[in-house]
């Protein structure tokens, strides 16, 4: 007698799916998701055309190159995400990064802000980021000017600065990462580092360093004693 195999639906593996990283989560704790598996718990289902870790992955991509004032716009772009899911995910975003700014906590060293910036070690493109910071070394804000590493060397210094002089930033820290995995900085990236130590001095705004992050380690531009014009300008022949 043959025996009839039935297999889970799309809609049955998901669920059992989100089953699972809901029981995993509230047993190990919200440290063990992945970010992508968070964003499945903050979504709760997806569509009949878009599974919801397909719909996680493609919000995790516009959750790491959007700023807070085109993320909404930008969500709704995909498709499954109306209005409602991509103000939820905004929402979130912003209250965690209203819960987590500590304005009694003020960096030591401009390399004290790669915890911050860690998540970008995971991703495929390169991220060129600017971090403003008021007075006290305290962090304004964490924003990405360009993704992709052909778009890095035509970098213009308003793209970076516009906002940090909005913001009446005292210094900014650029950082990007280098997906390849080497930290040390290619000759595009000292060129852009001089381009735009050159205009922050123009514009009375310090750079106080250029990190470059990976997911094994880290090169500051400050600790190798590059953030100078002179030496810069010697490293870039």
């Amino acid at each position: 007698m043959s025996r009839i195999i039935k297999f889970p639906s799309v809609e049955e593996f998901e669920e059992k799916n989100k089953i699972e990283i809901r029981e995993l989560t509230i047993q190990h704790g919200l440290s063990f998701p992945s970010n992508e598996e968070l964003i499945m718990l903050i979504l709760g289902s997806g569509t009949k055309q878009t599974p919801i870790k397909d719909l996680a992955r493609q919000v995790l991509e516009i959750v790491m190159s959007s700023n807070s004032e085109n993320l909404v716009e930008n969500l709704v772009k995909i498709n499954g995400m109306g209005k409602s899911k991509a103000l939820i995910i905004a929402a979130a975003l912003e209250l965690g990064r209203r819960i987590g700014k500590n304005p009694d906590v003020a960096l030591d060293s401009p390399s004290d802000i790669i915890p911050y910036i860690q998540s970008y070690t995971m991703q495929k493109q390169e991220h060129f980021l600017c971090v403003s910071l008021n007075g006290s070394m305290e962090i304004i804000s964490i924003r990405v000017i360009c993704i992709g590493a052909s778009n890095m060397a035509i970098i213009r210094p308003p793209e970076v600065f516009a906002e940090a002089i909005k913001e009446h930033a005292s210094a900014i820290v650029l950082c990007h990462n280098h997906p390849g995995g080497n930290p040390n900085p290619s000759s595009k990236d000292i060129k852009t580092t001089l381009r735009l130590y050159q205009a922050a001095e123009l514009l009375g705004i310090s750079i106080l360093d250029h990190i470059i992050i990976t997911k094994t380690g880290y090169f500051s531009f400050l600790e190798h004693n590059l953030m100078d014009e002179e030496k810069l300008f010697n490293a870039a022949e």
